[in-house]
């Protein structure tokens, strides 16, 4: 496979230059240039925009597909438009982020590329900032936002979503939309608490709910909807051909990443490899 990303310096961009691409797929091109919103991490920082510059992203990757001479363009969405979909009301500033993901991916499927669209859980893995964050949040006992206990969310490790979109790239969905996802829907509240006993904070603080208007001086309204937005109870479907995670219980996933940032002291300055065909854009 001769692979091409749009958004190859984000972080999950990082995670998908190092994967083994094999042989089968020919020329693919993966727009991963939306996903840094994708995750429960950032207090909603990375929203703000949003809806204005996702288009513009969207367009830049199908022309970077074309200019590639690529035979199928993948697109990395979001899971959580799912539960919207399927009837959950969404206010504004959300809501505005939730229409601007839809027409992306509309563009994306209607455009000249073969493409299909892969809604990815919410990402965390070895190489999120905002994980690395918490750990000196949590050791100054900091407390965190953690939204309604009975809200579950679908996650997944970033390095099941590279290669979530690789098997994409590999499978006959062209025109189709899949999921990709650990399959287990929990809250916020449970997945940061978990993370936050195993990097030594037994007892993490929560932001109480009713200081809603407090918390907002210093977490975007983004966040805080989507911890309050529940995912169904079954899995989002069709999940991508041929794909199964390799991380399906958060907790696993958690003590990889864990391990790795326990590893990755005095490491932060070693380089990612990336293969030699990879085009950054």
């Amino acid at each position: 496979m001769n692979l091409s990303i749009t958004g190859a310096r984000l972080e999950l961009g990082r995670v998908l230059a190092r994967q083994p691409t094999g042989r089968r797929g020919g020329r693919v091109h993966i727009n991963l240039s939306l996903q840094q919103a994708n995750t429960l991490l950032h207090d909603g920082q990375a929203w703000q925009e949003f809806p204005r510059a996702a288009l513009g992203s969207t367009h830049r990757a199908i022309r970077a597909a074309r200019a590639a001479d690529a035979t199928r363009l993948v697109h990395a969405s979001f899971a959580f438009v799912h539960a919207v979909e399927g009837g959950a009301r969404l206010d504004e500033p959300l809501r505005s982020c939730v229409e601007a993901i839809l027409e992306c991916e509309a563009l994306v499927l209607s455009c000249v590329v073969p493409a299909c669209v892969v809604r990815l859980g919410y990402l965390y893995g070895p190489v999120s900032a905002d994980l690395s964050a918490y750990v000196k949040a949590f050791q100054l006992g900091r407390p965190y936002w953690s939204g309604p206990a009975q809200a579950r969310q679908y996650h997944l490790h970033q390095f099941d979503a590279a290669s979530a979109l690789l098997a994409a790239a590999r499978a006959p969905n062209v025109d189709k939309t899949c999921y990709a996802t650990d399959g287990h829907a929990i809250a916020f509240e449970e997945f940061m608490d978990a993370f936050a006993h195993r990097v030594g904070r037994s007892s993490p603080l929560h932001l109480p709910l009713l200081s809603h208007r407090l918390a907002r001086l210093f977490i975007c309204e983004e966040h805080m909807q989507q911890t309050a937005l529940a995912m169904p109870h079954r899995a989002p479907a069709p999940r991508v051909p041929g794909w199964e995670p390799r991380f399906p219980d958060y907790r696993t996933g958690l003590d990889q990443v864990v391990e790795n940032l326990h590893g990755a002291v005095g490491k932060t300055n070693t380089p990612l490899d990336s293969p030699t065909e990879l085009c950054r854009t």
